[in-house]
């Protein structure tokens, strides 16, 4: 008899998870994931534990900034952003969880086990909630607060 291999087992329930909230981020990341299992390129994964996180933020830094290289965003809508009590807050916030994924990340790299429960507590958000997943980041910034670590 096979022994069941839990680790696409539980890439195939979050995949369907990501189905079933209709969250196709999950469900492709989870695939992409479980077909590299499939097709045994484990020597990737070292690779993209290290790198990829730096590469999806950077990802994520070009979508949000495309609007301000497509000219989308001038000048003046950046220094409005000064201008008004609602811009200050969103600048203030901006800075906090730019902060608090300073930490998040420092804190998941020196305590990888608490990257378990960010993981499965995002992606729950994420399948169910329509969330985002950057929530680790932010989760584990949050959840160094808490603990006192970072």
């Amino acid at each position: 008899m096979a022994a069941i291999d839990m680790p696409s087992l539980i890439l195939l329930v979050m995949a369907g998870l990501g189905i079933v909230g209709k969250n196709t981020t999950v469900t492709i990341a989870m695939l992409v994931l479980l077909l590299m299992r499939a097709l045994g390129w484990h020597q990737a994964f070292p690779w993209l534990e290290k790198y990829g996180l730096t590469i999806g933020i950077v990802i994520l830094t070009i979508g949000v900034m495309t609007p301000l290289a497509s000219g989308k965003i001038s000048i003046d809508t950046i220094l409005s952003s000064f201008l008004s009590w609602k811009s200050l807050i969103a600048v203030g916030i901006g800075l906090f969880v730019a902060y608090l994924g300073g930490r998040g990340t420092i804190l998941m790299t020196n305590q990888p086990t608490l990257v378990a429960g960010l993981l499965i507590g995002t992606l729950i958000g994420v399948a169910f909630f329509k969330g985002v997943p950057v929530g680790p980041l932010i989760a584990a910034g949050l959840l160094s607060l808490f603990i006192g670590k970072s």
